[in-house]
């Protein structure tokens, strides 16, 4: 007998037959003796709605503003996973098994007082546990806990993801198991390499850097969570029959188990191939090299919430002057030079550049730590291909390099294929 948490996502709960299936799902679990607690997402499409609707009220109501109160945002968003838990809990119970629903505040999850992307605080387990205890389910709402003031607070997209991580490592989970539409992380997306390949394991500190890096599978926060509190986490397809050979298989269940680099016998150099698309690089041109300039550039840009990625930096010969180059999501380029042009004095830049419509692609590996030349490979069969680089930046584990949109799927596709991932 084992505890599992399983958490299903949007698609996996999109209407009242994919509940069924769910339910079927975790009549399995309970068939086989296991304590089960589950989390759910909205329905597909329903948190997009609700938020429609927010955004929308003031303006039919003739508001001189467009804003609204985030407190009240998160007490009609969380809706829509209350919704699904509780109609999963009657589905479990016209199956005679014993289920209750739970919103985040009834556990309760603790959160901080960012309400609409909040974090988890605290989780007490106890009355879950107590109840697992008792064969009975827990049908939990992900996305949501409660602020310390007492008020609904929502823990942004991909939220889900996170209540589920947080709930395991709360409740001394033996396995967390996000279903999704998908059977498994792959080495790249199999829509651009058909010959990816589905791994059977992957580290904690790669499923990071790919989530990070562009791979959708997984919410960066819930890798984050999972791999501090050391969660085994399986991503399973909730598409697949529930009551296939081998789907309630304990120790080895079909899917990609997330773990810990000590339970990867045979570490591969390169995992897999992650990219990120609507890129934009940002260069200050003339700039004094001189102490602070970097925290004068970085600074309000951090204070206005721009993620910056790579940068680059070059210093004239006489050493006097810099150019600066980093990139930031494309959506977020007017919003960066806005706040670069109102510190141009501070900063001391002499011109302002800037190009969108570039990709991130990165090579990723727990193996790079112990293997020498893995750049140089990805150097090379990209320059054959005739592809430029325009920036570059590594870590222990990871190669990113920037290049022009338009050759996005060939660069994967050849760092897919020279790091031998094409093979079975």
């Amino acid at each position: 007998m084992a505890r599992i948490v399983m958490k299903f996502g949007g698609t996996s709960v999109a209407d009242l037959d994919r509940i069924k299936n769910v339910a079927r799902h975790v009549k399995r679990e309970v068939d086989a003796g296991h304590e089960v607690a589950v989390v759910v997402s909205a329905m597909s499409g329903k948190t997009n709605e609700l938020v429609g609707w927010v955004q929308n009220t003031p303006k039919v109501v003739g508001a001189n503003s467009p804003f609204y109160d985030a407190r009240e945002y998160d007490a009609v968003v969380a809706s829509g996973e209350q919704v699904t838990s509780g109609l999963l809990a009657i589905a479990l119970q016209a199956m005679d098994i014993n289920a209750r629903s739970w919103q985040g505040w009834q556990i309760p999850i603790r959160t901080d007082n960012a309400h609409g992307a909040a974090r988890i605080l605290e989780i007490d387990g106890s009355d879950i546990i107590k109840r697992m205890g008792e064969g009975q389910v827990a049908v939990i709402s992900g996305f949501q806990g409660l602020g310390p003031d007492n008020r609904i607070a929502t823990l942004g997209r991909g939220g889900s993801d996170t209540s589920a991580v947080a709930i395991a490592a709360a409740v001394k989970a033996d396995r967390c198991d996000i279903y999704t539409d998908v059977d498994g992380v792959y080495t790249t997306d199999p829509r651009i390499v058909p010959q990816a390949r589905r791994l059977k394991k992957i580290a904690f500190e790669e499923m990071l850097e790919m989530a990070s890096l562009g791979a959708k599978v997984l919410q960066v926060r819930s890798v984050e969570l999972a791999m501090v509190h050391k969660v085994r986490t399986f991503v399973r397809s909730s598409f697949e029959d529930p009551d296939a050979p081998g789907m309630g298989d304990l120790l080895n269940p079909p899917g990609t188990l997330i773990c810990d680099e000590e339970e990867i016998v045979e570490q591969e150099v390169v995992t897999g191939i992650a990219y990120a698309k609507d890129e934009a690089q940002i260069s200050l041109r003339r700039l004094s090299d001189r102490p602070g300039v970097s925290a004068a550039i970085f600074g309000p840009l951090a204070e206005s919430h721009i993620n910056v990625d790579m940068i680059v930096q070059n210093i004239s010969e006489d050493g006097s002057k810099t150019d600066m180059t980093f990139t930031v999501p494309s959506g977020d380029v007017e919003k960066a030079i806005k706040v670069l042009g109102e510190n141009k004095q501070k900063i001391g830049y002499d011109v302002i550049q800037n190009e969108s419509g570039l990709v991130k692609v990165s090579v990723i590996g727990i193996g790079m730590r112990s293997h020498a030349g893995v750049a140089a490979t990805a150097f090379r069969a990209l320059a054959e291909k005739g592809i430029n680089i325009k920036a570059i930046t590594t870590s222990e584990i990871k190669i990113s390099i920037l290049i022009d949109g338009p050759y996005a799927e060939l660069a994967v596709r050849t760092l897919h294929s020279c790091y031998g991932l094409d093979k079975s």
